[in-house]
Parts: C-alpha cells; structure tokens; sequence
C-alpha cells in the first residue's frame, strides 16, 4: 500500500517535470496581435487590475465578444502581478495546464482504479500537441480555466457519487457554474457526467436512468441558460455569421469533416496552426461521404462493444459530443476548425484508446517491455513537436509566417501578418502581405480597411481613397445630418466602428487630394453615427478653412 502511495506521488512529479519543460518556452514569448489586444494589453478593464469596478465590469459586461466574467477577472489579476510582463501571463496558463493533467489522473484514477492507465491518459493531455494553442496562447486563458473547473466539477460528482452527499452534490452545481462563468464550452458537461454514469461510475446497476437524468435537470438548465446568452452576444457583436454568408449546407459539410479532420490530427499532429481558413463549400462530396462512412463505422464498433469494452462508446461519445458547440453548426468566426477546440473532446479518445490496448492481454514480460517502450518513445515525441510547437507561438512574424507556411491559400494569415509589420512601420512588408491576402480572398473588407490605412501611412493618398471605394459605399451629393441607408450594412459594434473609422480615414486621404466636397460628406456620415465624434467635428473645421482659404485664393486671383 505504501508502495503504491510512493509510485502515485512519483507519477505526479514526473508529469510536471516533463511538462513544465516542454512548456517553458513559452515564458520567453510575447504577446500575439490576435486577441491578446482586446483580452489583455489594451483593454484598461483589464490592466488596471483588480479592483471592485473591473469586477463588476467582468459581470455586467461583454468582453472581447464573449460573456467570461471569471476569465476576465483572471486576467485582471495577472496584470496585477505581472503587469503587462507577457511571461507572467503565460505562467498562469502553464499552471493551469499542470493542475489540470494532475486533476485528470487524480480523478481518473479514482473512478476507475487504473493508475498507469490514468497515468498514459494524463500525459497524452499534458504532451499533445494540440493542445499548445490553448496554453501558448494567453488569450486562452479560458481553455485552461474552463477545463480546470469542468475538472474539479467531475471530482466533486464522483465524490458526490461515493457519498451520497447534498453537500457534493451542491459543490458539484457550484464548480460547473464557474466552470460556465469560464467559457461556454462546458455546457455539454451534464451529458458528459450521463455518460461517467454508465463507465466508470456503473450507476446505471443500482439507479434507474430517469433519475440519473432528473439529477442533472439543474445542470442543463444552467447550460441552456449559458448556451441562449452566449447565442445572443456572439449575434449581437455580429461573429455568428448568417445563413446567407455561410449556409447550412456548407456548415454540415465543414463539421463532418472537421471531425475526420481531429482524429487525423490525434495520431499525425502536424501542419498546425492558428488558423484553418472555412473551405466555404469547396468540400467535394467524395470527402464528405467517406468522412460520414468513417464516422458512422467508428461509432456503430463502439456502440456494439459497449457492453464488453464500454470505455470505447464512453471516450467516443465524450469526443464526439463535447465538440458539438464548436463544430461549426454555429458559425462563430471564418475557421474551418481550431485545435484549441480539442482541449476538453480529447481526453474521451485519449480515455477509449488508452483502455483498449491496457486491456489487451499482456502476461508476457516481453510484450510488457514492448508496451513501455512504446509508450515511452510516443510521449518523446509528443513532447519534442510540442516544444517546437511553442516556439512559434514567439511573436506575430513567426506565428503568421508559421500558418501562412503549414495552411495553403491561408489569407487570414497574410492579413495579421500584414497588419502586425504595419504596426512595426515595415510598410512594405505590411501591403505586400495585405495584397497577398486580397488576391486569394478578395471580398474581405477587413483587410480593404487594412491596406488603406497602411497607404495613409505611406502618405500615398491615391491608393487609400481607392481601397476605402471598395470598402464604403458611395454617398450622395446631399449627406447632411439624415440618416444614411447604406449603412444598415454595418449594424454590428465590429462592423460599425470599422466603417466609423473608414470614413475618418477616407476624408482625410480625400483632403490631402484637395478633394474638400467630398472629405466633407465623409465626416458628415461618421457625425450621423457619433454625433460627439471630435475627430469628425476637428475634421470639418479644417475642411471649412480649407475652403475659405482656397476661395479667397480664386477671388484674389481673380482680381
């Protein structure tokens, strides 16, 4: 007994050590362009630390298109101790990993009285790398965090399992909802926590299956409750695109696939990147007929083994099932699939695997052997491409370059790096990139909106008018203060302060061309938007003295 105690306590300190060091290279990174603005180092919610407003700003508030409040109170804490020390933030995310591989073996272990097995399943989660975009990455601070709740929640129902406990039962509600309070994604929890029913829990022998359900009624309340509010954010700051940009069809297609796509990257993670660009129906049916044979074979083989090996219909269900809100059904975002998607959903492969080859007869010393070998050479290698993997993660120009090299036609990629070398003054980098990903993407305001501000940079007028032509509509001869129909095209807060700004821009790309007429009506439609907006009103001043100036000049020249 003592043994085994001394063997647990070991196996805690070796998957710490690993994956503290096949993690520390990000410590030396910085912060990326994507996100991490709005998360973090520009948003003052968030670097004036921790304090009694910021906190009810976290609850009453959407931040960064998302309703996280214990997210971002997390990141509030970090700029109180790190300030805006990029390696201070990535710590806290490395400590939450490591809480949460240790979580994972204490809880699988217990459950299912398998120590090396739990072990295997914990250093597959701590090594994968996959799992470097939800841990390099600061801005995913609600990966780690979500998944460390969803953990303690699995630990307190097992807990509340043994004990038959109100007390549990009532801790287990209460770590889900800030678990919640975290990310949405743990709204499929509740099923996950049916499914723990039948393996490894087995309650299914002693409780009849309408009550384990009418258990976990207030847990689906609280997902339904999160799931209709998270909906409705996401709508309303315009980021759940439509049916008419992205129909069902193309959606269907796009999470079939990506499906396929999570397992191939399971045994063969390579090509990462941050970005998979949405194939938008260029799917041919060939693929996603037999990514649907593939599907269905796997889950009629484990659904038939259910009673003999249950742990596959377990871990395959949980796959399957805890990527349900991220599979694109919704469309939230222009990716195709993300591999910081695959942070919770793996560990039910990692579960189904693992459990099948431990139960694969081994009596022989030699097989033994040939078992350990074998795992010990897999987690080296897992370990050596999630090393590397994080070391992209260094600072935008190799993240993007990274992702523009793995992802073909990646044009999300060009545009961030574009934009980043913008921001550095490498102007000529910044429109050579812009351009490149116009060419594959050409309908992409955004980058429209980009280019031209990297010509007002420049100072090379003629280029920014014509890219704001094609990202603004045209406006009559006649804008004054009435509103302007074209743009009911931009209701969205995104969309909204884009076109602001494109205006602003514009108008000021318009004077220096000696186009006053036209600079006039452009800050006119950003005063109709934000009647208080000084840089329009400064704008106009400006304008109106151009003209004076400019007519007295005629008049004098006249005479």
């Amino acid at each position: 007994m003592m043994e085994t105690k001394y063997r647990i306590y070991l196996i805690y300190i070796v998957l710490a050590i690993i994956t503290f060091a096949v993690y520390e290279p990000i410590l030396h990174n910085s912060f990326v362009s994507f996100d991490d603005d709005s998360y973090i180092y520009d948003n003052p919610h968030i670097t004036s630390g921790l304090n009694i407003n910021n906190i009810v700003w976290a609850f009453t508030n959407i931040h960064s298109n998302n309703y996280h409040p214990l997210t971002s109170i997390s990141h509030m804490l970090d700029c109180q101790l790190y300030k805006l020390h990029p390696g201070g933030h990535h710590l806290t995310n490395l400590v939450f990993h490591l809480a949460n591989t240790a979580l994972l073996f204490f809880v699988l272990s217990s459950m299912t009285k398998r120590i090396w097995a739990s072990a295997f399943v914990a250093a597959l989660f701590a090594l994968h790398p996959m799992h470097v975009e939800s841990v390099a990455w600061a801005s995913e601070r609600k990966d780690v965090l979500s998944a460390f709740f969803w953990l303690l929640t699995m630990l307190a129902y097992w807990h509340y399992v043994q004990n038959k406990s109100k007390r549990y039962y009532v801790l287990t509600l209460i770590t889900f909802t800030l678990g919640l309070l975290s990310k949405p994604m743990l709204v499929t929890l509740p099923c996950v926590l049916l499914l723990l029913d039948y393996w490894p829990l087995q309650r299914l022998k002693n409780v009849k299956l309408k009550l384990l359900i009418a258990e976990k009624i207030p847990f689906f309340a609280l997902s339904g409750i999160l799931s209709i509010v998270t909906f409705l954010v996401q709508r309303q700051m315009g980021i759940v695109k439509d049916m008419m940009r992205y129909p069902f069809t193309w959606r269907l297609e796009n999470a079939i696939a990506s499906y396929v796509i999570y397992i191939e990257k399971m045994f063969w993670p390579f090509n990462l990147a941050i970005f998979y660009p949405h194939p938008k129906g260029t799917i041919s049916p060939a693929h996603t007929v037999t990514a649907i044979l593939i599907l269905a074979v796997v889950t009629i083989f484990a659904l038939q083994k259910i009673r003999s090996k249950p742990y596959l219909a377990i871990g395959w269900l949980w796959f399957m099932g805890t990527l349900v809100p991220v599979i694109g059904l919704f469309q939230v975002g222009m990716q195709s699939h993300a591999d910081r998607y695959t942070y919770i959903p793996y560990i039910g492969l990692f579960i189904a695997i693992t459990w099948l080859v431990c139960d694969v007869p081994a009596k022989i010393n030699s097989r033994k052997l040939f078992y350990g070998v074998f795992a010990g050479l897999l987690l080296f290698s897992l370990g050596i491409k999630t090393y590397i993997q994080n070391m992209f993660w260094q600072n935008n120009y190799t993240l993007y370059s990274h992702a523009i090299d793995v992802v073909d036609k990646n044009w999300w990629a060009y545009g961030f790096l574009g934009v980043a070398m913008g921001k550095q003054g490498e102007y000529d980098v910044a429109e050579d990139m812009l351009k490149k990903s116009l060419e594959i993407s050409p309908d992409n305001a955004s980058m429209y909106y980009e280019l031209a501000k990297i010509s007002l940079y420049k100072g090379d007028w003629k280029l920014a008018i014509k890219m704001y032509e094609k990202l603004l509509p045209p406006l009559p001869d006649d804008v004054n203060d009435e509103r302007n129909v074209n743009v009911s095209r931009f209701d969205y807060p995104m969309l909204r302060n884009m076109y602001i700004n494109a205006n602003i821009n514009m108008a000021i790309a318009l004077t220096n061309e000696g186009r006053y007429a036209e600079s006039q009506r452009r800050y006119k439609e950003a005063l109709w938007l934000v009647p208080d907006l000084q840089a329009a009103k400064d704008g106009l001043k400006r304008i109106e003295e151009l003209m004076r100036k400019s007519s007295e000049t005629k008049d004098a020249n006249a005479n």
